[in-house]
């Protein structure tokens, strides 16, 4: 037993040191970034979304309040759809049209969709705030505009990822087979909740925010999956397995599903389908082929840590939002490399 002490400890040694080398290169390749400043000050607590629209406008979502805010392309605000009594301008008897907001996008011919959970529905306005229809949907957490005046909707109950509606609010086609996390029905679909993402091409993203792993799967306009873009680096296994091991404690408890979640936001760039992804405080960007090009710790311009929930990415900057901090603006890095 004596002579097989030594190649052992070698063997374990080396072990170590790759695993060590492996930090020590995480760690040199990660970044800090500061925003530049903070915008739209008055929204802070209760940020949902910040969507570039397919008409060009800007919105901005906070639950319960101030509600659904619209921007022209200038920077203009032009239009808000409130949730508290009284808080309303798109309607006389100030009754809010969102019960509670979970997600919105703007289409490219105007039409505003929001995922209001607090109703169970889609709320569908017209470009200048007026109502236009509500499509029922069990719990909605996430909505994309897509081509041809299609829109897609996460939820949290539907036995498939995505489903989406036509113009007239028909279901005509649903799509993404839950991962297998858990084997109690109700655990494995919560575990697979996502938040919703488009590009210029018409695909549209998928992004896992309990998976242990942190994936974003892209999705062609019919539904067909393209690629899945995951963190697998050696830096993220410890989170991974700790998020696995909570799955089988919670499993085995038979309990209401209480997680942290792993993905806190994603964004793409429409112009290329790069994605952005925030786990917390960490902003990661990949290539379009899934590729991870750099590491960034995120902070305010104050050296607070900013934990993203909502990420915008524009030509020349990044939009980051943070529920309760509010909204912030970076330059982009991956530009200033390039100038």
């Amino acid at each position: 037993m004596r002579k097989r002490v030594g190649p052992i400890v070698r063997v374990l040694t080396a072990m170590c040191l790759l695993v060590c080398a492996a930090g020590i290169a995480a760690a040199q390749d990660e970044d800090d970034l500061t925003a530049r400043q903070r915008i739209f000050p008055g929204v802070g607590p209760g940020l949902r979304a910040v969507k570039r629209g397919g008409d060009g406008r800007l919105y901005i979502l906070a639950s319960p309040s101030p509600g659904l805010l619209v921007f022209d392309t200038q920077g203009k605000q032009v239009l808000s759809i409130g949730e508290l009594p009284g808080a309303d301008t798109g309607t006389k008897s100030g009754r809010p049209l969102i019960t509670f907001g979970e997600d919105c996008d703007g289409a490219a011919d105007g039409k505003i969709y929001v995922a209001d959970r607090g109703a169970n529905l889609i709320q569908v306005f017209s470009s200048d705030g007026a109502p236009l229809r509500s499509i029922p949907v069990n719990a909605p957490v996430a909505v994309a505009a897509l081509p041809e005046s299609e829109v897609a909707v996460a939820t949290l109950r539907d036995p498939h990822l995505v489903i989406v509606f036509d113009k007239n609010g028909r279901d005509v086609r649903e799509f993404g087979d839950p991962e297998p996390l858990a084997e109690r029905a109700e655990l494995n679909r919560y575990l697979n909740i996502g938040q919703l993402a488009t590009d210029a091409q018409g695909h549209l993203y998928y992004a896992f925010a309990y998976l242990p792993e942190p994936t974003v799967r892209q999705y062609d306009h019919l539904g067909y999956a393209a690629q899945d873009i995951q963190y697998t680096a050696l830096e993220a296994m410890p989170a991974a397995q700790a998020a696995r091991k909570e799955i089988v404690r919670q499993e085995s408890k038979g309990k209401d599903p209480s997680f942290k979640r792993i993905l806190t936001a994603v964004g793409v760039d429409r112009t290329n389908g790069e994605v952005w992804v925030a786990l917390y405080n960490t902003l990661l960007h990949f290539d379009k082929e899934g590729n991870r090009r750099a590491t960034y710790k995120i902070y305010t311009p104050q050296g607070s840590r900013l934990e993203a929930n909502t990420i915008l990415v524009e030509q020349d900057r990044l939009i980051i939002g943070s529920d309760p901090l509010g909204i912030y603006e970076f330059e982009r890095p991956d530009k200033k490399i390039l100038k």
